[in-house]
């Protein structure tokens, strides 16, 4: 994938996210603070899968978790069906494996896989299982993407920035000017960081920065 395309493709994934709240890497309330050791904390985040009430819920999170991979079963589907056959299901865990995605974008046709098809034709399935992502614990998502910059600037990508805590959200690092862009994916030194630094990153986090 050239450097643009996989640029346009993070863009358009960010966009997604900002347009539906549930998409966004969010708490249901608090900011951020900084801890000591440099870190950013949410303050008074929920934890993931917890009601705020403290009951259980246990039975609940496995339900969501179980609606959510239906529903991205079901824009899978679509994706199928409207876009390219070849479209991967999504992972036991629900999310959509973005690896495999951005290769299958590099076909031509292809070039608008990312948001949901040529003119959008899946967007609605994209944002419906979206709606459905399991809450999750923002201060450890925040602390997985910050653990990643670190690692990819560790391998020689100087310029990967870290990402960013704004009012209770997780704003995804990487490169600080896509339009204009000073990380190029292309070089070897990227892929080869990438690849020794895929682990940092939660399930579902991956090619979100």
């Amino acid at each position: 994938m050239t450097q643009q395309t996989s640029s346009r493709s993070r863009a358009a994934r960010l966009a997604l996210m900002i347009a539906v709240p549930a998409l966004f890497l969010t708490s249901a309330c608090g900011g951020a603070e900084s801890s000591d050791d440099g870190v950013a904390s949410v303050v008074d985040a929920p934890s993931a899968g917890k009601p705020k009430d403290g009951s259980d819920a246990a039975g609940g999170a496995a339900q969501g978790k179980s609606a959510f991979y239906d529903a991205q079963m079901k824009y899978v589907q679509c994706m199928r069906k409207n876009v390219d056959k070849d479209f991967p299901a999504p992972k036991l865990s629900g999310y959509l494996d973005w690896s495999k995605i951005d290769q299958l974008q590099q076909k031509p046709g292809n070039e608008e896989i990312s948001k949901g098809g040529k003119g959008g034709v899946c967007t609605k399935d994209m944002l419906d299982a979206s709606k459905l992502e399991p809450r999750r614990d923002t201060q450890k998502e925040y602390e997985s993407m910050l653990a990643h910059a670190k690692c990819m600037r560790s391998h020689g990508v100087s310029k990967f920035t870290n990402p960013q805590l704004q009012d209770g959200n997780v704003i995804p690092g990487g490169d600080s000017h896509p339009s204009s862009p000073g990380v190029s994916q292309d070089s070897p030194t990227y892929k080869q960081a990438r690849q020794a630094c895929k682990g940092k990153l939660l399930d579902g986090l991956d090619g979100m920065q």
